[in-house]
C-alpha cells in the first residue's frame, strides 16, 4: 500500500478555453452594461483612449424599453450571442493541442481568433434577426463586429493563456 496522494486526473487551474469563456462572459456583462456605456460615451472619442473605452461598450445590453421592440431584442441578442459562440468558439479551435510547437503564443492567438469569429457572427446573426433584417446592413453589421473581436479579442486571448491547454 502506497503512502502517496492519489493521481489527479484534473488540474488546479482550468482550461484554455474556460478561461477565455470566462473573460468573455465578463466583459460582455461589464463593459456592454448600461453604466459602462453610459460611462463610455461621456469620454472623448477623439483621444484613442476614449476611442477605444467606447469600441468596448460595443456589445451593449440593456432592459429598459427605449426604441423600437426590434432593436432591443436584436441588440441584446448580439450580446448574449456573442458570449456563446465565444465559448464555442473557444472549445472548436484548440490550436493550442494540434500545433506542432505547444505553447503560450498559439493559445493567446486561438483565444484572440476565437473572439473574433465569434463578434463577427453573432452581429450577422443578430443584423439578420433585427428589425431590418437587409443583407447590406448585416454585413456592414458584420464588419463591425469583426472590428470589435480584432481590436479587444487581446483580452480573451490574454486570459486563455490562464488555463492548461
Amino acid at each position: 500500500m502506497a503512502l502517496s496522494n492519489p493521481p489527479r486526473t484534473g488540474g488546479r487551474y482550468g482550461t484554455a478555453a474556460g478561461t477565455g469563456a470566462l473573460a468573455a462572459l465578463l466583459l460582455v456583462a461589464v463593459c456592454g452594461s448600461p453604466a459602462y456605456v453610459g460611462w463610455a460615451a461621456g469620454t472623448d472619442p477623439n483621444s484613442a483612449g476614449g476611442w477605444f473605452l467606447q469600441l468596448l461598450s460595443w456589445p451593449a445590453w440593456r432592459f429598459d424599453g427605449d426604441g423600437a421592440a426590434g432593436g432591443l431584442v436584436a441588440g441584446n441578442l448580439r450580446a448574449v450571442l456573442l458570449v456563446i459562440l465565444a465559448v464555442v468558439f473557444l472549445y472548436v479551435l484548440p490550436a493550442s493541442q494540434v500545433a506542432r510547437v505547444q505553447g503560450s503564443a498559439s493559445q493567446f492567438f486561438s483565444g484572440w481568433a476565437a473572439y473574433v469569429l465569434a463578434s463577427g457572427f453573432a452581429s450577422l446573426i443578430a443584423a439578420f434577426l433585427g428589425p431590418d433584417p437587409a443583407l447590406l446592413v448585416a454585413l456592414q453589421s458584420a464588419g463591425a463586429g469583426a472590428t470589435y473581436g480584432f481590436l479587444s479579442g487581446w483580452i480573451i486571448g490574454t486570459a486563455s493563456l490562464g488555463g492548461r491547454a
